[in-house]
């Protein structure tokens, strides 16, 4: 499952490199924590939709399939994947901002105030269970699940990159495909210039259907979504924007910070979850038929991990609480129950360990000056 694992871990590397130069080359100011919410934003939950979306997609395939491509040059079948992905994802991302529903699970990416790889991934658990009626024209056509998951990797890869800090407009490039400066414009907390530039590698879509705007004359490029300034909680910006549709929810209940934690301490727990993200990913890949109690027990803790680190970031005692059950779990089970002893594994279990026996007796945070509590 290498070719899953390789790109999870480009990402995290283009993630943290960018806002190390745009930190200390650049000399700007980067919200870490920011950076570790986009990160832990639906990284685990979205895998698991991932999964279905690729069991649907299969199903399709080898009971619905027209078989178009039969006797084809694979040139044609590359093609046409190629532009029809694209299509489907143009009209999935512009129904992500006219239907209130889909808008519910689309918000949280567009919530990010700050432009930088890490925006490309910040994404509501829910994004892949709702792409998954879009794509499934290509398995009724007969596009095979390799090409389709290889494909969809390359117009991710391009669309993440379109998230970065730097490219300045590209030239004639920018008549043709979707760029960092056509990205931008769709990412301003202005409605009417959010509401365009939808296509996700090719802008030809938004210029054939009369979505495409160029960037306008701002004196100040402002991100996000204008209103309530979102939490540092995944769970949370994940259920939120469904809560306030039915009416469940108006405006979340304010919290009390209990203590700071040092964007460091979050950022060192962050990637040893990742760690175990990927030891998941190598085990499992798609797969979610035949799940047995390892599996969903390993899935239940990561989950619980990136909504403790969460917990965290915001200062609050519950986030310390179950990131200590997480860290001491992990180990627990991974080298006693389950007899994983290879000396990579133990390492990352002792490492996880320290890193919650730290923070629980103090070591990176500090008290919060607004509640003058310790914890």
């Amino acid at each position: 499952m290498n070719e899953l694992v390789y790109p999870v871990v480009l990402m995290i590397f283009f993630v943290l490199s960018e806002a190390c130069i745009l930190r200390f080359i650049k000399r700007q100011q980067v919200d870490w924590l920011d950076i570790i919410f986009n990160i832990n934003s639906g990284h685990i939950m979205l895998w698991l939709f991932r999964c279905l979306e690729v069991l649907c997609y299969k199903l399709v395939l080898d009971n619905f399939s027209l078989g178009l491509f039969e006797g084809l040059s694979p040139v044609w079948l590359w093609l046409f994947t190629l532009l029809a992905w694209d299509f489907g994802f143009y009209w999935l991302h512009r129904l992500h901002h006219q239907l209130r529903l889909l808008w519910a699970v689309h918000v949280v990416h567009h919530q990010g105030e700050n432009y930088n790889l890490s925006l490309g991934v910040r994404n509501s658990w829910y994004s892949s269970l709702t792409s998954i009626p879009f794509f499934l024209a290509l398995a009724l056509a007969g596009v095979p699940l390799s090409v389709f998951l290889a494909v969809s990797i390359v117009h991710y890869s391009i669309q993440f990159f379109n998230h970065n800090a730097f490219t300045p407009t590209l030239g004639w490039v920018e008549k043709v495909f979707v760029t960092p400066s056509h990205h931008r414009v769709h990412h301003l907390n202005i409605k009417r210039y959010a509401d365009t530039n939808y296509g996700g590698t090719f802008i030809i879509w938004d210029k054939l259907f009369g979505t495409f705007s160029a960037m306008p004359a701002l004196e100040k490029m402002a991100y996000g979504v204008k209103g309530r300034k979102p939490s540092l909680n995944p769970m949370q910006e994940s259920h939120l924007p469904f809560m306030q549709l039915t009416g469940l929810m108006k405006t979340p209940c304010p919290h009390q910070r209990r203590f700071d934690c040092s964007p460091l301490m979050v950022v060192a727990g962050t990637m040893l979850l990742f760690v175990l993200v990927l030891g998941y990913i190598q085990r499992y890949g798609y797969s979610i038929e035949n799940v047995g109690s390892v599996q969903i027990t390993w899935f239940i803790l990561l989950a619980a991990g990136s909504v403790a680190l969460g917990g965290i970031s915001e200062g609050q005692r519950w986030g310390l609480m179950m990131w200590s059950l997480v860290t001491l779990s992990f180990p627990l089970l991974f080298i006693e129950f389950w007899n994983w002893h290879h000396p990579g594994w133990v390492v990352v279990m002792s490492l996880l360990a320290a890193h919650g026996i730290a923070l629980v007796f103090g070591l990176g945070r500090r008290t919060s000056r607004g509640t003058g509590e310790a914890v």
